[in-house]
């Protein structure tokens, strides 16, 4: 059965706070959509990420995402409890593009990020 169009508003404004986090280069956004034990997979800059999420708040808190970012969130699935969301971003940093996909689960009612996985597009790559 297809969720009700409300849920899928309600996993992309939990979405939002990620990409508000980008944006503002402030990551008490994004603490409030990841679980603590959230897992980040990656290549930044040709340099493999992976481990806890507290290396995505380093990286937004160290660098904004920049007066030219833009970012579109896609649903791309929605089941009962999971959802599996699609982050396009331009110019974080005033030079990378990023594909994010943030897998989250309703927890306790709320939209929460589990795995958080991306591609820097290669022609943003600085080495």
């Amino acid at each position: 059965m297809r969720a009700e169009i409300k849920e899928y508003e309600a996993v992309e404004a939990a979405a939002m706070n990620f990409v508000k986090s980008v944006a503002e280069g402030n990551s008490s956004y994004a603490k409030q959509l990841f679980i603590d034990e959230a897992v980040l997979f990656g290549y930044l800059d040709g340099n493999l990420e992976h481990g806890s999420i507290e290396q995505f708040y380093r990286n937004v808190d160290s660098v904004g995402g920049g007066k030219n970012f833009k970012a579109r969130i896609d649903v791309i699935a929605l089941e009962e409890t999971l959802a599996v969301v699609r982050v396009l971003e331009e110019g974080w940093g005033g030079r990378i593009d990023f594909t994010d996909y943030l897998l989250l689960l309703k927890m306790n009612g709320e939209w929460k990020c589990v795995a958080k996985a991306y591609n820097q597009n290669s022609n943003t790559i600085q080495k």
